[in-house]
C-alpha cells in the first residue's frame, strides 16, 4: 500500500486537535498535532508524537517541558497558523503556566516535563510527565479526513 492510502485510512479516526508548545531561549515555539493522548493515570502521563523532520523535535528536546494545548471549536485559526496553512496572527495569545506557555482559551492546556522518548520509525514519542493542567469551558474542534469540524453529540437510539 502506499502512503497516501495508508494517510487517506487514518484520516478516518476523527480526532481532536492540539497545538503543542514549548519555549527555547526566550521564544515560543508551536506546531499543530492531532497524535496525542493520555498513557498512565499513575503516574499522570500523556504522549505526542512528532515527525522526525519537525522544528519542534529540537525544541522539545532543548526545553525537556512542552505543553498539549486542546483547541476549541472557535480556534481554528490557530490550529491553520501552527500548521502553516494560514498566518492570520502577528502574535498568538498566549498564557504562561509553569513556565510554558499556554494558548489562551484552549479547552484544556497540559503541562509536561519530557519523561522520555522513543524514535519510532519517522517520528518521535515523547512521554510527559503531567505538571499542570488548566481547563476552559466549549467544544472541541476535531479534525476527520482532512477537514475540521465540530463536535456533535450522538443521539442515543
Amino acid at each position: 500500500m502506499d502512503s497516501r492510502a495508508f494517510r487517506n485510512a487514518m484520516g478516518c479516526f476523527a480526532t481532536g486537535v492540539t497545538v503543542i508548545t514549548t519555549e527555547v531561549e526566550e521564544e515560543t515555539h508551536g506546531m499543530t498535532a492531532n497524535a496525542f493522548m493520555s498513557v498512565s493515570l499513575e503516574p499522570k502521563l500523556i504522549t505526542v508524537s512528532i515527525d522526525n523532520r519537525a522544528n519542534m523535535l529540537t525544541k522539545i528536546y532543548q526545553s525537556e517541558k512542552f505543553a498539549v494545548n486542546v483547541l476549541a471549536d472557535t480556534q481554528q485559526d490557530i490550529s491553520m497558523h501552527f500548521a502553516n496553512q494560514a498566518k492570520k496572527y502577528e502574535e498568538v495569545p498566549f498564557d504562561i503556566l509553569k513556565g510554558v506557555p499556554i494558548i489562551q482559551d484552549a479547552l484544556v492546556s497540559v503541562v509536561c516535563e519530557v519523561d522520555r522518548a522513543f524514535e519510532v520509525g519517522d517520528h518521535t514519542l515523547f512521554i510527559g510527565k503531567v505538571e499542570a493542567i488548566h481547563s476552559n469551558n466549549g467544544n472541541p474542534l476535531t479534525f476527520y479526513k482532512g477537514q475540521y469540524g465540530k463536535y456533535e453529540p450522538a443521539e442515543y437510539v
